[in-house]
């Protein structure tokens, strides 16, 4: 979206066609492969069945209830935003559109701190922390749903991750009442492809798979589920764009990230020419969407962490 130089009164959503939805998508691996819900409040409940069993019914006997205990998952909108002070001097000066690029620089370090929040955050909910990611929901345990803390959590040896490491992490997934092969995604930090490569298998066929980019390629895939990359798959204390800890690699049914979609992203321009900014010459892009993030259930996903 192009923005004009004027004062606008509200918030301006981005359309679905703009190079800023466009970078979200292409940088965001949550963004693009989660389980969307529509948000109308800050809060919303969703439902979190335990499944329905199946017995056998002998003809003219009594059909047994199923016990099954269900919950549901609240799902909270944090917003993630930023301030971008830009010199009066540089919107007329530029040769290039400023305010795009500033933009589209802003989508990229949104879908950083998305994924990170989301996928890799190492601390409960509080100061800095908007969701409970799925890293740390499986470093706690859960009686209630069945799950021992860090069940679902490999850690890779000294050398750096293996095939028996790998194919741990996706038996964790693949091992539980969760797994749907059409919905299963792989969700890892870049560091890992170059150690993903050089893994083959006991005929000495590769796991990893480079798939064919383009408008009509195929995805990169290991042990044949697609991969999505994010440099948000490191750990960190605190929801960050550039995290630095050790990067992780995240196996799960897209069905159970649940994110929460409350607005945006979307953007509001006040002119240097009104306000209190008229004193330095200076205008304010601001930017921002609302979100919010819960693992459906602990055992539908598993995480690798890296070195």
């Amino acid at each position: 979206m192009t923005m004009g130089r004027n004062t606008y009164e509200a918030w301006i959503p981005e359309e679905d066609s703009s190079e800023v939805i466009q970078r979200v998508d292409q940088m965001s691996a949550v963004e693009s492969l989660a389980s969307p819900e529509p948000m109308s409040s800050n809060t919303k409940s969703i439902p979190r069945s335990a499944g329905v069993g199946v017995s056998v019914v002998d003809k003219g006997g009594a059909y047994s209830e199923d016990t099954s205990t269900n919950d549901d998952i609240v799902l909270t909108a944090k917003k993630l935003g930023k301030a971008i002070r830009i010199a009066e001097e540089d919107i007329d000066d530029s040769l290039a559109n400023i305010l795009t690029t500033k933009q589209k620089d802003w989508a990229t370090s949104y879908a950083k701190l998305l994924d990170n929040a989301t996928l890799a955050v190492s601390a409960a909910v509080g100061t800095g922390v908007p969701f409970e990611s799925v890293y740390y929901t499986l470093t706690q345990a859960n009686a209630g749903l069945g799950y021992t803390a860090n069940d679902n959590i490999t850690v890779a040896g000294s050398a750096g991750p293996s095939y028996d490491d790998l194919s741990a992490v996706l038996g964790k997934a693949e091992g539980g009442d969760y797994f749907d092969l059409s919905r299963m995604v792989v969700i890892a930090h870049p560091s890992f492809r170059a150690t993903l490569r050089a893994v083959k298998d006991l005929q000495g066929q590769p796991i990893f798979v480079q798939g064919q980019q383009g408008d009509r390629g195929t995805p990169d895939t290991l042990f044949d589920l697609p991969v999505r990359w994010s440099l948000g798959c490191r750990i960190s204390a605190t929801a960050t764009d550039a995290p630095s800890g050790k990067p992780i690699l995240v196996v799960a049914n897209a069905d159970f990230l649940r994110l929460g979609r409350r607005s945006g992203p979307e953007s509001i321009f006040i002119d240097g020419r009104d306000g209190l900014s008229a004193l330095t010459d200076e205008s304010i892009l601001k930017m921002r969407a609302r979100r919010a993030f819960a693992l459906g259930h602990p055992k539908a996903a598993a995480v690798l962490v890296g070195i």
